[in-house]
Parts: C-alpha cells; sequence; structure tokens
C-alpha cells in the first residue's frame, strides 16, 4: 500500500495555489451555488460535451457533475484542470477542437469555485481510447500543507475509479463530498434550474443538454416568459415562447447603435409584465434583464446600470446577448467570479448608454399600451362607462379616457383588489365631473403630466363634500331656496336670509361652497370701534350683520341693509372706505365686501370695488334668482351622481 511518503515522492498530480488566492477565489468571490456549479457548465461547453448531468444528493452529502466532454489524460489534468490560471483561449484559440464552439472559459480559475461548497473534491476523468484518471482533492488537507514553510506545490491524491460505467467512451465526472451545508439548504433542483436556464442561452440546445436531478433544463425553466405581456424583441432575434406559454405583444427595437462598428450589435428581449408580484417567485426574483456573452452570464442584472428609465423597471425582465463584451483580442472586462462587468470600461458604458435609450422607447410605448389594455378591460367588464364617455364633449372625452386608463393600470395591493379599484375609479369619475363643471382643465392636464400621485392629490382635493353627500346638499339648498320664494315681504325675507347666509354663504356666491371660521380673527374684529356691538357704533357706521367670514382664502365682510334702506353710491362708498382704513391698519388680510340691501343704486358695485376690488352689491331679489338657478343645477348634478353611481354597480349589462 503507497504510504504518504511515497506519494509525495512520487507525486502523480500537482496544484500549485497561493493559500491567500485560494481563499479569495474559492471562499470569497462566488455569491451562490448556482454561480459555482455555472462554472462546472461552462467547463463542460468548452469540453465539447453535449450532456451534462448534475445530480444532488446534499443529505447524503453528495453532488455528483457528470459531462461526456472530450475529457483528460494525466498530462491534461496537470497542464489545464490543476493549473491556476490557465488560459484556454490563449493556448488552444477562441472555438473548441471538436464543436467550433466558442470557448466561455478566458481566466483559468473557475474550477476552483467548487473549494467554495465542498472540502473534497473527486474528479475521474477519461479520454476516447484512453483510461480513466482518477484522483482525490482533499481542501482542508491542501490548505493545512500550504500552510508549512516551504510547501509550494499540493499533489491530489490518485485514487481507483468510481463511475467507470459513466466514462464507457469518454468524459468527465466530478462528485462533491464534505459539503458545507450551511452554503447550501437553500438549494433545490427546481430552483437551480430556473437559475441555470437564465445564465446560459446555449441550454436547451440540440447539441447542449443539461440535466437537474434526472430533468433537463430548458427555456421554459426561466419562467420570465410566463407572464410576459409585452416583448420588445432586438432585430435579428430568433425569439418564441416555449411550448405551452401565451405569445405576447410583440415589438421591435433596433439592434445596434448608428456608429458603431458592425461587429457590435445586441440580440435577445425586454419583457414587461401585468403585475410586478408575477416576478417575484418561490426560486428568485425574476425583475432583472441578464447579459450573456457567448453563451453565458457575464451580468447577473444590467438594470441598476440603466440611467432614467422609470418606476416601469419594476415590470421588468428580460435577456440581452452581446458577445462583443467578451472579445478575447480586447481587455477582459468581465470580473472573475464571471457574474459582472466592469464599470469602467468603454463598452460597458456603450451598452448602458444604449439601453438607456431601448428602456425610454420601451417605457413610453408601455404607458400607452398599458392604459389603453387597462382602459378596454374596464369598459369591457362596466359597459355603462361607454355610455358616460359618449355624453362628454370631444376634449373632455379625450381626458376622461386618460385619467380611466392612469386609474385602470394603477397597481393596487389588496386582498380585494378589484373592490378597490372600481371604487377608485368611481371616485376618479366624481371628482373629473367636478373638474369639468367647474371648467378647470388644467388642473387635470397638469395632474395627468406629473403623474398618478399628483392624479390622486387632484382628485382628493375636490372629492370633498360634494363627492360624498351630494343629495345631502341638495336637499338642504332647496329647502332654504323653498323658503325664500314663499315670502313676499322685503322685511321677512331679511330675516329669512340672515338665518340661512352664515352657513349658506352660495347664496351670496355659489363658489363659496366650503367657507371657514375663525373665532379668533372675529373677537379681533370686535375691537375696532367701527365694528363695535353696540347701538352707537351702530348709528355711525351702520349694522353689520355677518362681521367676518374666510372664503378660498379671502376674508369676507358681509353687511345686511334693511330692504326698504335705499342709500346712494356715495353712502355706500364713504362706508367701505372707513372699513377699508379701519381693516388696513390691524389686518394684513385681503378683504372684500357683500352688500345686501332692497334696490341696488347705480354704479354702486363699481364704486366699492375701487376700494375693496373683487366686492359685490346684491338685492334680495337676485339673491332669490341665484338661489333658485343653484337649486337647478345641483338638482342636475344629483341626477348625474345617479348615473355614475349605476355606472360600476354591475360588472355585466
Amino acid at each position: 500500500m503507497e504510504t504518504d511518503d511515497d506519494y509525495e515522492k512520487n507525486p502523480l498530480f500537482s496544484l500549485t495555489v497561493d493559500l491567500n488566492v485560494l481563499d479569495h477565489l474559492a471562499d470569497g468571490l462566488y455569491s451562490s451555488v448556482a454561480a459555482v456549479l455555472t462554472e462546472a457548465v461552462a467547463n463542460a461547453w468548452d469540453a465539447d460535451a453535449k450532456t451534462v448531468r448534475l445530480d444532488l444528493d446534499i443529505d447524503d452529502d453528495r453532488i455528483l457533475l457528470a459531462d461526456d466532454g472530450v475529457g483528460m489524460d494525466v498530462d491534461a489534468v496537470n497542464e489545464r484542470y490543476l493549473r491556476v490560471g490557465y488560459r484556454r483561449r490563449d493556448d488552444s484559440g477562441e472555438t473548441t477542437a471538436e464543436l467550433r464552439r466558442p470557448v466561455m472559459g478566458r481566466k483559468g480559475i473557475g474550477k476552483l469555485s467548487l473549494f467554495s461548497i465542498a472540502d473534497e473534491i473527486r474528479i475521474e476523468t477519461k479520454r476516447r481510447g484512453g483510461g480513466i484518471v482518477a484522483l482525490l482533492i482533499d481542501v482542508e488537507e491542501l490548505r493545512e500543507k500550504m500552510k508549512k514553510p516551504g510547501y509550494e506545490v499540493y499533489h491530489p491524491r490518485p485514487v481507483d475509479p468510481e463511475h467507470a460505467q459513466k466514462l464507457s467512451d469518454r468524459g468527465t465526472v466530478v462528485v462533491l463530498s464534505k459539503l458545507k451545508k450551511f452554503r447550501l439548504r437553500e438549494t433545490k433542483p427546481e430552483s437551480l434550474r430556473r437559475r441555470l436556464a437564465r445564465r446560459f442561452s446555449v441550454v436547451g440546445s440540440e447539441d447542449f443538454r443539461v440535466y437537474v436531478d434526472g430533468v433537463e433544463v430548458t427555456s421554459r425553466d426561466r419562467a420570465d416568459l410566463k407572464f410576459v405581456q409585452y416583448a420588445w424583441v432586438f432585430e435579428g432575434t430568433d425569439f418564441s415562447v416555449p411550448d405551452g406559454g401565451e405569445e405576447p405583444k410583440r415589438f421591435d427595437l433596433r439592434a445596434r447603435e448608428a456608429g458603431w462598428p458592425p461587429e457590435r450589435k445586441i440580440s435577445g428581449w425586454i419583457g414587461t409584465v401585468d403585475k410586478p408580484k408575477q416576478l417575484a417567485t418561490p426560486e428568485g426574483n425574476l425583475n432583472s434583464v441578464v447579459v450573456l456573452s457567448r453563451g453565458r452570464l457575464v451580468q447577473e442584472d444590467i438594470l441598476p446600470k440603466i440611467s432614467s428609465a422609470g418606476l416601469f423597471t419594476k415590470y421588468v425582465t428580460g435577456q440581452i446577448e452581446a458577445d462583443w463584451l467578451d472579445e478575447t483580442g480586447e481587455d477582459d472586462i468581465v470580473t472573475s467570479d464571471r457574474q459582472r462587468l466592469r464599470e469602467d470600461d468603454e463598452r460597458v458604458a456603450a451598452l448602458s448608454a444604449f439601453l438607456t435609450a431601448s428602456m425610454n422607447e420601451i417605457g413610453n410605448r408601455w404607458t400607452e399600451l398599458r392604459n389603453q389594455d387597462k382602459t378596454d378591460e374596464l369598459r369591457s367588464r362596466y359597459p355603462r362607462i361607454d355610455e358616460w364617455l359618449r355624453k362628454l364633449e370631444s376634449g373632455w372625452k379625450s381626458k376622461a379616457e386618460k385619467l380611466l386608463g392612469r386609474i385602470a393600470a394603477m397597481e393596487i395591493e389588496s386582498d380585494e383588489e378589484e373592490r378597490d379599484r372600481k371604487e377608485l375609479v368611481r371616485h376618479a369619475i366624481y371628482g373629473f365631473e367636478r373638474l369639468r363643471l367647474r371648467g378647470d382643465p388644467e388642473a387635470l392636464e397638469e395632474a395627468l403630466r406629473e403623474g398618478t400621485d399628483a392624479l390622486l392629490r387632484v382628485l382628493s382635493a375636490r372629492d370633498s363634500l360634494e363627492a360624498a353627500l351630494y343629495r345631502d346638499i341638495v336637499s338642504n339648498r332647496l329647502e332654504a331656496v323653498s323658503e325664500f320664494s314663499k315670502l313676499t315681504d322685503d322685511d321677512a325675507r331679511e330675516k329669512v336670509l340672515q338665518k340661512y347666509l352664515f352657513d349658506h354663504l352660495w347664496l351670496l356666491d355659489p363658489s363659496w361652497d366650503r367657507p371657514t371660521e375663525d373665532e379668533a380673527m372675529e373677537e379681533r374684529l370686535r375691537l375696532l370701534p367701527e365694528f363695535a356691538d353696540d347701538e352707537a357704533t351702530n348709528e355711525r357706521y351702520g349694522r353689520i350683520d355677518i362681521r367676518y367670514r374666510t372664503v378660498s382664502g379671502k376674508a369676507v365682510l358681509v353687511e345686511l341693509k334693511r330692504a326698504s334702506a335705499k342709500p346712494s353710491s356715495g353712502q355706500l362708498l364713504d362706508q367701505v372706505e372707513k372699513y377699508q382704513k379701519a381693516l388696513k391698519a390691524k389686518f394684513h388680510e385681503r378683504f372684500e365686501a357683500v352688500i345686501v340691501l332692497g334696490s341696488k343704486p347705480e354704479n354702486a358695485e363699481t364704486a366699492i370695488s375701487s376700494v375693496m376690488p373683487g366686492s359685490k352689491v346684491l338685492t334680495y331679489d337676485e339673491l332669490i334668482v341665484r338661489a333658485k338657478q343653484a337649486y337647478s343645477e345641483y338638482l342636475e348634478r344629483s341626477r348625474k351622481i345617479d348615473f355614475i353611481d349605476g355606472i360600476l354597480d354591475a360588472d355585466e349589462p
């Protein structure tokens, strides 16, 4: 039996690696088990394998990787497999010997990735017509020996083959044991298949098949195309959906920048889904665009490098290929773990700029498509929406359709999502009608330009008492107007006016819907001699029944004169000038005056507006006419609300 001394004296295999390099490459470089096994699959590709099998038996402390590639003899094991930093492309060319495949490997360090998940690596390999070469790398033994002074070369131990049946003709079997199970606890066959499918574009082709626990890895395992609603495909790409998948709406993208060299072009596709949660799978988040070169991943996600792509990117998945990123004659810009591109290279900057422009183009088109499709879906579900739209003027109709599209396309996370969307649409229509009746398209246009948040702010700002209590408002105003209409005596009307005016300023001006009170201001006004509540002051200055009221940020002073009183324009002007002089001395607010009397002197409103801009002079008869008009308007609004309420009451006609 061979002793340790004999084995060291006559070594068959030799591995030279610095311990610091081993620690960096084996333990600190690879972020996931999928990244580690990607290196093994890439090695099989470069070995002209047509079939690769990965069998996970983690509970029994074993992972087996087998391929039917060209295999190795002892010299090849030492010169290529055990030689850290072996540059395959420099020594053997850019393509493989038999199948002329583009070589994936470059730095010659990928085999060390296996050290990060296992402490024992057994290699059995055979070339056609040769014998089986078998060796064992004990990682702990390697570390201990490399710590000894003067020990520079580690000699893996030759072992008897255990997998001759898998190597009847040729190929390589790698068995991992003494697994680092803390790194493997989340590794499941279906998850590994999905990750490998996203890391290789060549997997599943006729001449390269990969199996995990006996199940072939195919493009279906990517799972990103399963939910893709719209797909943007770079020109020249052979794009197809796996069997059983639904074809998305497809759009073309240019494959290269105008000023690029002829050999530079992009292939692949970028897709968007209906809901971001569709990309959150148990095996990982698919909200990424992977970049591949020479058939394997070189960037796990390019989205973070794309500037100004917009919030829509949370709906994005995809796969692009650019072989010019890994040209043999150029500097290697792929990081050592072959999962990321170096950002300081011109090629990466060019790719990022090109994809930024492409994503901006996609984002604009995606918004239009999504809004239109969601609006069509909404109109199909609630047919009476079409009836409402047909009743709108053409200019407002287009705004309404844009509004519905924005609301319909909003992402609502809720257990009762459709109910929430239904209520949102209902209140959006309420808010839209309020803006339309007030002739305020600018507020809606600006909000639509700014986005969903601004739109909701506009609608919620207008979604006040009228939105929820239209019928109550109509009822209350009808009661007030009815009482006015029954009165024939002007002085009696004055008393009724005093009763309702403070809580119904809309009788003075329909735009004054929601006045606010300020008791502190009221008390400060009382301290001014001109506004004291006593007989002498009323005799000198005139009686002010409602001293102060704020409306839309303005301070309104309301004076009620007896219906029988007939002051001249000059008298009213003198009185308002006294008020203005007193108010300016104590307050910074802008005041307006409203004077109500039996008959209106000629030019009275023009006169007092010259002192207090915006002031009004009204008669009791005018108030009654205005009240009736307001009642008619609100009654019509009530009928409109009855119709709007019914728009969404049933899903089908």
